[in-house]
């Protein structure tokens, strides 16, 4: 999934809607919701633009309003945290502007109507679509969330956005898979059936009922923010001016999804988790570049109970890490104590503070690797994007984005001349690091004896040699010039689609003396399972009973696995006794009859 900023966002021109929906909130007599930590410091910091967060979907083919509605409307009937609006503290002293303590009231939500939102002549649809969120999607707006709709020949793009207090990027996922589902049903013809999901009013509830934190939670606490003069902890290098300035945000694709495997199998070698090898570059580059640990704000989730799986919310809570070596185990130790220090009440643990002892220059670190999820969308069918709001900043915000597509990364920090060279600096050290670990992964090494060989993608020039080893279980002949024209044309359609993996297996010497193509192919058939195809393994003459052809196809099932795979197949002509027999060997068996012909 694409993670982006309203400033970079990718839409289509079309008439831009927004669906108004009314919401009352209840009396002031009827008893408040319970507020959770993080959202009193989000909301209590008064009513403000920029403080929503966004998903855009492109939808496959026209629908009517009205249906969009009333889908919208049923996702709001799912979720109490939808159907709940901040107040002012009651006593008649404060507003929204200067709320003092905020009060959350259930509120009643009604169908509302259709506006037109007009994109001024010279203006660009992102311009206007950040002005409708912007008034739309504050803390204290009631509701705090709207529908937007971009209506093209084609189909609608659809922009579902709330302030930040309502949801987190969980959330959103849970709220798009929610609003697909009622759509389906209505176009089927259905009554729309969405479960009541449970109010994150409850989670906080129960998040307030736990026990206190144990003495060694205190403890590291205040060792952590000891480190950094008793605040939160800040960018390790300077970022100019204390004041807030315009945000300078970049946005970064790390590792593609060849390297982000690459990268996730060298943490397995590690024994660490993807994301301990990534505070690992992270520590790394600090070291280098500031000569400090890495100290950061490290938002952790709390749905560590199914029940709040399906529910939405602001289920996040800010730890801190402290990482002080760049070795993967101490980072993954760093990661571990990071979940136990934010797995507690807030409240209790920052009172000493006064709460979260925040200054200029606070560093955030949040991870959401989207293929763990339990929430999941078609996110490259809907071309589906992350939206960020824009706001003026004194800290650095990096988010990172794991998904099937690779590793991705979007970076805030105050638009300063220091910033921009200190935070670039980091992040090109960072993106550095993380890919010379994905370049030099064990996942792409294979040990046969004391023989070392490598697994790459195949790039152009490797084709001639890719060519012979196909052909020498032909008649040895090399491709004449019109083959090899074919081979060329193979190889450009086979580059441009992912889902082909056309290996080469490099010796000590660079030389190639194996092949396969590999293809990941989803579809409906078998439950709707997802197939590793495996074609054209071949290993050159001087290698082969050694043992490198088993090792090539281990590795092919270890790369369909971890693109979702749960079934091999392949297809080798009925001549090649030998390769039946080695295939037979390794678990194939001749389950179907396959059948072709020239076309």
């Amino acid at each position: 999934m694409r993670l982006t900023h309203v400033a970079h966002l990718r839409l289509p021109f079309g008439r831009l809607l927004g669906y108004e929906v009314r919401a009352i909130p209840a009396p002031a007599t009827a008893p408040a919701l319970p507020v959770s930590f993080d959202q009193r410091r989000h909301v209590g910091a008064g009513d403000r633009a920029g403080s929503w967060m966004a998903l855009s979907l492109e939808l496959p083919g026209p629908v009517p309003r009205e249906r969009l509605a009333e889908a919208w409307l049923a996702v709001i009937a799912r979720h109490g945290t939808l159907r709940s609006v901040f107040v002012p503290t009651d006593a008649g002293t404060s507003s929204a502007a200067s709320p003092g303590v905020p009060r959350l009231r259930e509120a009643t939500v009604s169908g509302g109507a259709w506006v037109e939102h007009a994109v001024a002549p010279g203006a660009a649809v992102n311009e206007t679509l950040r002005a409708v969120l912007d008034a739309a999607c504050r803390p204290y707006a009631a509701p705090s969330h709207r529908l937007c709709v971009l209506e093209t020949a084609t189909g609608p793009t659809v922009v579902i956005a709330a302030d930040h207090a309502h949801v987190d990027m969980w959330s959103m996922l849970v709220i798009a898979r929610d609003f697909l589902a009622a759509l389906d049903a209505l176009a089927a013809g259905r009554p729309v059936r969405l479960p009541v999901a449970p109010a994150f009013a409850e989670h906080t509830a129960a998040l307030r009922d736990r026990p206190p934190a144990p003495i060694g939670v205190h403890r590291r606490w205040r060792e952590i923010l000891g480190a950094c003069d008793d605040l939160m902890p800040r960018f390790p290098l300077p970022l100019g001016s204390t004041e807030s300035q315009p945000e300078r945000v970049e946005l970064r694709d790390v590792l593609d999804v060849d390297a982000s495997a690459a990268f996730s199998a060298q943490a397995r070698a590690e024994g660490v988790s993807t994301l301990s090898l990534a505070v690992s570059a992270m520590t790394a580059a600090t070291r280098e570049l500031a000569g400090m640990p890495l100290r950061a704000v490290f938002p952790v989730h709390s749905r560590t109970e199914e029940r709040w799986h399906d529910a939405v919310g602001w289920f996040i809570t800010n730890s801190v890490i402290e990482s002080s070596e760049p070795d993967p185990a101490s980072c993954a130790a760093a990661v571990r104590e990071a979940v136990e220090l934010g797995s507690w009440p807030l409240a209790e643990i920052l009172a000493p503070w006064g709460g979260m002892p925040e200054a200029p220059g606070m560093f955030a670190i949040s991870w959401l690797d989207l293929r763990r999820l339990p929430v999941r969308v078609d996110s490259l069918g809907l071309r589906a994007q992350y939206v960020g709001a824009a706001i003026r900043t004194d800290g650095v915000m990096l988010w990172f984005i794991l998904d099937e597509s690779g590793l991705h990364l979007r970076c805030r920090y105050p638009d300063t001349p220091e910033a921009r060279r200190n935070v670039g600096a980091w992040l090109d050290r960072l993106v550095g690091l993380m890919r010379a670990h994905a370049d030099s992964s064990a996942g792409g090494v294979i040990r046969i004896g004391d023989a070392g060989f490598r697994i790459e993608r195949a790039v152009r020039d490797d084709v001639p040699a890719i060519a012979a080893l196909l052909g020498e279980d032909a008649d040895g002949r090399e491709p004449d010039d019109a083959t090899a024209c074919r081979y060329d044309d193979a190889f450009a359609a086979l580059s441009r689609d992912h889902a082909h993996f056309l290996a080469v297996v490099r010796g000590a010497d660079g030389r190639i003396v194996g092949t396969m193509q590999l293809t990941i192919i989803p579809g409906l058939v078998r439950g709707g399972a997802t197939r590793l195809q495996i074609e054209g393994l071949r290993v050159a003459g001087e290698l082969r009973s050694r043992g490198l052809g088993s090792a090539m196809l281990a590795w092919a099932h270890e790369h369909g696995r971890a693109r979702g795979a749960t079934l091999a197949q392949l297809v080798t002509d009925e001549a090649r006794d030998r390769a039946r027999a080695f295939y037979a060997r390794h678990g194939y068996a001749s389950a179907q009859v396959g059948l072709q012909r020239g076309l």
